[in-house]
């Protein structure tokens, strides 16, 4: 029997059912506290329960949780890497530690009424020590005992069995790896699980998180608690065991490559030159059919998550074009996604055209930024002859400001027998990327953005607080049913994207500076509460339901002037803020402004 996603999903449930697990629902793929672009684990949601707060459906939980990883974009086309994936995980917070959590692993893959993996095929890296933390052998006893021989337990340094967040900061600790044997010859002699040639795949990965980075350079501590964090990709195990030679074989791609394949009278081949465009289409358009089909919805732009958005759908678009597609047709494999998810993610039956329009927009946009990247190459090239080189620099300014894919500027120069600068464009695309991984790293701390020292983490709180005051304002002076669409935070400045359809009038900006300060001189008490979703809502809280949040949410009041869901943290009083300034209103994205804001 196959077995397709939404029954290893109901596996998934009725297994740490079993094990007196909770369910959490999935978090919205925007986090809840913007401390980080998307939402690239399960864990993010549950950072101030592994470091110590108390979770109101107790210390063992479970989910399934959709993630984004920008850093794969770039990976997509071979037969694994999506930039969009489910992670099936399950926590124990302050409750078992290593051995519960690598038994019950162990029988959840092996035992037929689970998953029936051959033990044979299973092998696992295990933390090696260093000078700070020793060597896991407690682990490597607990597998001997469920049945991994020792010549398939491999130590490993902390680069492979050591799991922190990016950055560096925030709650850490060893991890225990299980690799699943496909079959293929080794390479080597010393061929393992930390080769590459293909033999050997991760499944599963266990965290023991038992200690904390304070702030940067800091000493490691241990956390008040031990804690367990473990991750399986769902695309990935469901084609481990179901022998596919890719996981763009699994259930949920079929539909899609089948429209593609009709749609271009191709066949998907990894073994020809078009079977990446299958994989980078199938892929980036189920990732935009999430963000815009979230309950906060993303929608393309040219910062942050809209730019990846947009990123995205151009990407998909050029692909469409290598495979002789009409970009329009994109909505098709756009519809095909939504059918098949929307049984499980009920909002994507509420925003299905609104999903279809907004890709079906973004491909017209680009169409007119090609005629656009056009121009510019011409400008570049209007006094170059045959022989001559475009800079790798201006290359890169092409594709990143124009969205103008460099194998069209290929294409270009080769017409006109001009050359491209390829490694000087490597370069730029390298120092892009670099500073983007170090962004991303920054932002993701386990609260609000970049607090990697105590006066950093208070001037953090101050804003973060300062925001809830701005929209409770907006909501006052703009229009009562503007919502949040994102924010940054960083120890220097606020900035906070809003629905609204008209740019600010200096005097709406005016009345929101001195509203906000008014609420500062008040010195309101800011407290917290936890409760149920729907107490919270019948409270008058606002803030966008359901699966951003969870069942129980946090409602932050501040006097009377503003009460809202949220994550935290905060300062306790607003007399603490200081002085709110606006420094800049500006368009972010259609029918969303941007305002950006200090406390001097």
């Amino acid at each position: 029997m196959e077995l397709t996603s939404k029954i290893l999903m109901r596996k998934w449930r009725d297994f740490w059912n079993s094990k007196n697990h909770k369910e959490i629902k999935g978090a919205s793929l925007i986090p809840a506290d913007n401390s980080v672009l998307f939402t690239t684990a399960g864990m993010q949601p549950l950072i101030p329960y592994l470091m110590g707060e108390q979770h109101p459906l107790g210390k063992r939980l479970f989910d399934i949780q959709p993630c984004l990883r920008t850093n794969d974009i770039d990976e997509v086309g071979d037969n694994r890497h999506h930039t969009m994936f489910f992670m099936l995980g399950n926590w124990s917070i302050g409750d078992y530690f290593k051995e519960e959590a690598i038994r019950w692993s162990y029988e959840y893959l092996t035992d037929k009424k689970w998953l029936g993996i051959d033990p044979e095929r299973l092998a696992v890296t295990i933390f090696e020590g260093d000078d700070k933390v020793p060597r896991d052998t407690r682990s490597a006893e607990i597998w001997q005992e469920c049945g991994i021989p020792q010549n398939r337990i491999y130590f490993c340094p902390k680069a492979d069995n050591w799991w922190e967040i990016g950055g560096g900061v925030g709650p850490c600790g060893p991890d225990t790896e299980i690799f699943y044997d496909t079959g293929k010859p080794a390479c080597s002699e010393t061929c393992g699980p930390q080769c590459d040639c293909g033999k050997w795949v991760e499944i599963w990965n266990n965290v023991f998180m038992e200690f904390n980075v304070p702030t940067k350079d800091a000493p490691l501590e241990k956390l008040p608690q031990q804690n367990v964090d473990t991750g399986m990709g769902l695309e990935r195990i469901e084609c481990v065991l179901n022998g596919y030679d890719s996981t763009f074989r699994d259930d949920c791609f079929r539909e899609p490559i089948r429209i593609l394949e009709d749609l271009s009278g191709k066949k998907f081949d990894f073994n020809n030159e078009f079977g990446k465009y299958f994989c980078i289409i199938s892929d980036h358009i189920r990732a935009s059919v999430f963000l815009l089909g979230d309950l906060q919805p993303t929608t393309p732009g040219n910062v942050g998550q809209g730019y990846v958005l947009r990123r995205l759908i151009r990407r998909a678009v050029n692909c469409a074009r290598k495979l002789e597609i009409n970009p329009a047709d994109l909505t098709k494999i756009a519809d095909a996604y939504v059918q098949y998810y929307k049984e499980d993610f009920e909002n994507f039956v509420k925003v299905e055209n609104f999903i279809l329009d907004e890709i079906s927009k973004e491909v017209e946009k680009f169409a007119h930024a090609i005629e656009g990247g056009i121009k510019e190459f011409n400008r570049i090239t209007e006094n170059m002859k045959a022989g001559d080189m475009i800079d790798g620099a201006a290359a890169f300014r092409l594709f990143d400001t124009f969205g103008f894919p460099l194998d069209l500027t290929l294409d270009l120069a080769g017409e006109r027998g001009i050359k491209v600068d390829r490694e000087g464009f490597d370069k730029s695309y390298t120092e892009h990327q670099q500073k983007s991984r170090d962004n991303s790293g920054a932002m993701f701390k386990g609260g609000v953005a970049a607090a990697t020292t105590e006066e950093d983490a208070v001037k953090l709180r101050r804003l973060h607080s300062a925001t809830h005051l701005l929209l409770a304002a907006i909501r006052r002076v703009v229009n009562p049913d503007a919502e949040q669409r994102g924010s940054n935070i960083t120890p220097e400045r606020l900035r906070f994207d809003f629905s609204c359809d008209h740019k600010l009038t200096p005097e709406e900006l005016k009345q929101l500076e001195d509203l906000v300060n008014e609420q500062i001189a008040r010195d309101l008490p800011i407290t917290c509460e936890e409760m149920p979703i729907d107490k919270a809502r019948e409270s008058g809280a606002i803030g966008i339901f359901d699966s951003k949040y969870g069942d129980t949410v946090k409602v932050y009041t501040m006097g009377d002037f503003s009460k809202e869901i949220c994550g935290g943290p905060h300062a306790e009083h607003t007399g603490e803020l200081g002085h709110f300034k606006i420094q800049k209103e500006e368009s972010s994205s259609s029918g969303v402004r941007r305002i950006k804001a200090v406390l001097e």
